[in-house]
C-alpha cells in the first residue's frame, strides 16, 4: 500500500510538470509569432544592380593597326576604379571573342585590378603631385593585368602596342582625368608585354597613338 503523503507529493509533481508543460507550449507559440511578425514587417530590399550606361571603347584593328570607336551599354558601378576595371574587362571581351579583328585571349578577367591616383609630374619627378581633392586634377591609372594574359598574349611589337594603347584610350575617353597609365603584371612591374612592348613607361593618354609611350 502506497503512503498517503507519497500520492500526495507524485499529485503535486504531475501537476507541476503539466503547468510547466503548458507554459513552454505558451512561450514557444509567442516566440514563433515574434519570428514571424519580424519577417512580416522587415522591408524586402532588392539587390542593388549598377545602372547601364554608355561606355566608349577604342578597340583595336590588326587590318590596319588603328583604335576604332565602339559605344557599348554597360552596368557600371560609381566607384571609379571598379567602373574602370568593368569597362576594361569588356574591351578585352571583345578581342577574346571568335572572329576579332584584334584576337587576345583572356577577356574581362585579365584585368585583376585598376587603382586610380593623382598623376605626378613627368617633367619635374622632385615636384608634388597633382591635388587628389582637386576634381579637375590629371589622374594617374595603374593597370595590374593577371601572367596568364601576358603569357597568351600574341607576341610582336605592333599587335602589343595596340593593345596597351586601346586600353589608355578607353581608359581617357570614360574617365578624361586619366592622363597617364602604368601597367603591371600580376602586381609586378615587367619589361614587356609579351617581348616586345614596354611596360616600365608611363603612356600618355592625350597624345596621339604613335606617341603615346613615353620613356
Amino acid at each position: 500500500m502506497i503512503p498517503r503523503y507519497q500520492t500526495i507529493l507524485f499529485s503535486v509533481l504531475l501537476a507541476a510538470s503539466a503547468v510547466m508543460g503548458v507554459v513552454l507550449w505558451q512561450l514557444r507559440d509567442r516566440a514563433h509569432q515574434r519570428l514571424l511578425s519580424n519577417q512580416d514587417s522587415a522591408p524586402t530590399q532588392a539587390p542593388q544592380v549598377a545602372q547601364a550606361e554608355q561606355a566608349t571603347l577604342l578597340v583595336a584593328n590588326d587590318a590596319d593597326s588603328s583604335l576604332l570607336t565602339q559605344v557599348q551599354s554597360l552596368p557600371l558601378s560609381q566607384d571609379p576604379g571598379a567602373r574602370a576595371r568593368a569597362i576594361l574587362g569588356k574591351l578585352l571581351d571583345l578581342y577574346a571573342a571568335p572572329g576579332a579583328a584584334h584576337p587576345v585571349p583572356g577577356g574581362a578577367n585579365s584585368i585583376a585590378q585598376v587603382f586610380l591616383m593623382p598623376a605626378p609630374n613627368l617633367e619635374s619627378p622632385s615636384a608634388s603631385p597633382a591635388n587628389p581633392s582637386d576634381p579637375t586634377s590629371p589622374q594617374l591609372a595603374v593597370v595590374n593585368l593577371t601572367g596568364s594574359f601576358a603569357a597568351a598574349h600574341p607576341s610582336g611589337l605592333e599587335t602589343e602596342t595596340l593593345t596597351l594603347l586601346s586600353i589608355c584610350g578607353t581608359l581617357h575617353a570614360n574617365l578624361p582625368r586619366v592622363a597617364q597609365v602604368r601597367f603591371l603584371v600580376d602586381g609586378q612591374s615587367r619589361p614587356t608585354l609579351a617581348g616586345h612592348a614596354d611596360l616600365t613607361r608611363t603612356y600618355l593618354t592625350a597624345a596621339a597613338p604613335s606617341e603615346a609611350a613615353r620613356p
